[in-house]
């Protein structure tokens, strides 16, 4: 069964093939990071009308690269949410035209159950169960994952995603959009005994995450420099924030695996392809005898290879899910609780 996937929730435009018998047969990706630096963020309305230019070359671009014809799709799985909802609806709109063109069944899938099973990409996949930590722009979540649509929340945030509080603090820095991957470069030259930034709900007892205090302490040490900041004081600022950052996230991921009994932790999201936090539970992995997957980088920012695959998966398990009803909708606000497998109890 060969499965389209489309992938539109906020500024990447994704599409991929999936074949459930040969694996991954193409995708194709496009950023739309470069027209939204100029505005320090992204401009839902700019998104949405990127997507409909790039959608349609994209698909074209993936069935030449795997050498194939829209006929020989046999399903078609796109983003239902949660997302921005101009941007949803031009993945739903293109799925469910093409679902109608070809008397295809058109499934819409959660954009977070696509993280969470896009680690089983990879060619050492993990097995059922693990943890996972999904921790990106817009979320940051830990969960027990049992099986595909068997998810049980453990801990989240309670404010900024880890990923906001990346972007937000590469901000106060002058770092520009995205802030992420600039502020973890930049804390590779800092001095982690500068700034001892503090560790928000380190010692909770719970799994749930703060990020804003971590933000405005970030702020904190900015007002208190008196004149322009030197780029080696943007260094130690960055550093102290990412050792915080990733400090807590380990801590948390430890408690998550010690309360479960489980021995397999998966990360899946954008600050998953962070370094630093990489290190660091690769560093408590060998310790403390876990074993950590990740998935490839190119997987680990919003894509169109993992809707395909989490349609794909959700098919095998229940063929009836996809459906010829090409009436859609979107949800830009759309707990994973109440996705089409649920979660358990």
């Amino acid at each position: 069964m060969i499965v389209l996937g489309l992938e539109s929730s906020c500024d990447e435009t994704g599409i991929a093939l999936y074949d459930t018998e040969r694996g991954l047969l193409a995708h194709a990706l496009h950023s739309q990071v470069a027209m939204h630096e100029a505005y320090g963020g992204v401009v839902p309305e700019l998104a949405s009308r990127d997507h409909i230019r790039r959608a349609i070359p994209l698909l074209d671009q993936c069935l030449q690269d795997a050498s194939l014809v829209c006929s020989d799709i046999d399903a078609i799985a796109y983003t239902q949410g949660p997302g921005l909802a101009g941007a949803l609806l031009v993945g739903a709109s293109v799925a469910c035209s093409l679902g109608l063109a070809l008397d295809l069944p058109v499934l819409g899938v959660h954009h977070l159950e696509g993280h969470l099973l896009s680690p089983l990409l990879s060619p050492n996949p993990p097995e059922f169960p693990f943890v996972a930590l999904l921790v990106s722009g817009g979320h940051t979540q830990l969960m027990r994952v049992d099986g595909v649509g068997r998810y049980a929340l453990l801990g989240e945030t309670v404010d900024d995603a880890a990923g906001e509080a990346f972007d937000k603090s590469a901000k106060l820095l002058g770092l520009g959009y995205p802030g992420g991957p600039a502020i973890s470069a930049l804390a590779n030259l800092g001095n982690p005994a500068t700034h001892q930034l503090p560790r928000p709900m380190l010692h909770s007892k719970d799994l749930n995450f703060s990020f804003s205090g971590l933000k405005t302490a970030v702020l904190t040490v900015v007002k208190k420099h008196p004149q322009a900041l030197s780029e080696q004081d943007k260094a130690d600022i960055a550093r102290g924030f990412v050792d915080a950052i990733v400090d807590v996230l380990t801590a948390k991921c430890l408690a998550a695996l010690k309360q479960t009994g489980l021995q397999r932790l998966v990360i899946a999201g954008g600050v998953g392809a962070n370094l630093q936090l990489r290190a660091s539970l690769n560093a408590a992995a060998a310790k403390r005898r876990f074993k950590v997957f990740y998935p490839a980088l190119e997987f680990c920012t919003d894509n169109g290879a993992m809707i395909a695959f989490a349609g794909a998966r959700q098919l095998m398990e229940n063929p009836a899910a996809a459906v010829r009803d090409y009436a859609f909708n979107v949800k830009p606000r759309w707990p994973l609780s109440e996705c089409r497998s649920g979660l358990l109890a």
